[in-house]
């Protein structure tokens, strides 16, 4: 067992893909602190010196805290400093990350798998399900995807009843964002499926009688995922500042489940007022999440582009 893991280790070190991971200093960086930042949000309940949600852990009299300057009513002093509730700045991120990093993997997986479906369909079936399908597409690409997921999220949290909406607002935020997002997986899918579905090993299944949900399923699905992967890191980056952007704008993750985004809103309100560091470290931890992912997501089309090669 342990040789057979072992041999599979050594395999993977030595293969193209590693070598260029390793030869790639931004890959490495980018991978070091997405997986920091993920594991921050994780472990956020054991790392976190308080939870900033528990208000009898909180202590109105330690409110705007200066970083790592004592406060002058209870001595104590905190890394990052604190917001106007006495909430440590650095637990709030830990907390917040984990609401941004939920959102972000959970709507890009519903966009991820609701666009190789469509995708699929498209270029398998062909006449009238792929002209539907392309035309509410191209449709959809004629707005941004930030006023789509707004629409969407409107939407769905006018029919949901009044006293769940805050209980629902994460999975209506999730919702919203696949929603507005699964469009350019199933365009990529399609035009793969059109490529694929012409190939002998395809027309060999067709003879012998396999289903058509099996070809696509068994067959096409397997060779047309590579670039899926590729764009499903680049959506993280954007699902994770349209998440930000919907709850800085105050449509998104509710004031008492806040993630990145809605702390930087209530960082913006005190910013003038002195209190700098309520909007500033929510802010630089948003851009190193989205800048890390985003340049993973880069190196990945890349390395997995065999014209590059």
């Amino acid at each position: 067992m342990n040789s057979t893991i072992g041999l599979r280790l050594r395999n993977a070190l030595d293969s193209d893909f590693a070598y260029l991971f390793f030869r790639s200093p931004v890959a490495i960086v980018s991978a070091i602190v997405v997986l920091v930042l993920i594991l921050a949000a994780i472990f956020a309940p054991l790392i976190a010196p308080q939870d900033p949600f528990n208000p009898v852990e909180l202590n109105l009299m330690n409110g705007f805290t200066p970083p790592g300057t004592p406060n002058a009513f209870t001595g104590e002093s905190f890394w990052l400093g604190t917001d106007d509730q006495g909430r440590d700045v650095f637990s709030t991120i830990l907390h917040g990350m984990r609401i941004s990093l939920f959102v972000g993997v959970s709507a890009v997986t519903f966009a991820l798998v609701l666009g190789v479906t469509l995708g699929l369909l498209a270029g398998y079936v062909g006449g009238w399900t792929d002209t539907i399908i392309m035309r509410v597409a191209d449709v959809q690409l004629t707005f941004p995807a930030i006023l789509v997921a707004m629409l969407i999220f409107g939407i769905a949290k006018g029919i949901t009843p009044v006293e769940y909406r805050d209980q629902m607002a994460i999975w209506v935020l999730i919702l919203a964002i696949g929603l507005s997002d699964w469009v350019q997986f199933a365009r990529v899918v399609r035009g793969a499926t059109l490529v694929e579905k012409g190939r002998e090993y395809v027309q060999a299944a067709q003879l012998i009688g396999r289903r058509p949900s099996a070809i696509m399923l068994r067959h096409i699905l397997p060779n047309v995922l590579s670039p899926v992967l590729v764009i499903a890191t680049i959506s993280l980056a954007l699902a994770i500042i349209a998440e930000a952007t919907l709850s800085f704008l105050g449509v998104g993750a509710p004031p008492t489940q806040p993630s990145l985004g809605t702390l930087i809103r209530i960082g913006q309100g005190f910013l003038f007022s002195g209190e700098w560091w309520i909007l500033l470290f929510p802010s630089l931890t948003l851009l190193a999440l989205a800048l890390s992912v985003n340049l993973l997501g880069d190196w990945l089309r890349d390395a997995l582009n065999p014209r590059l090669k």
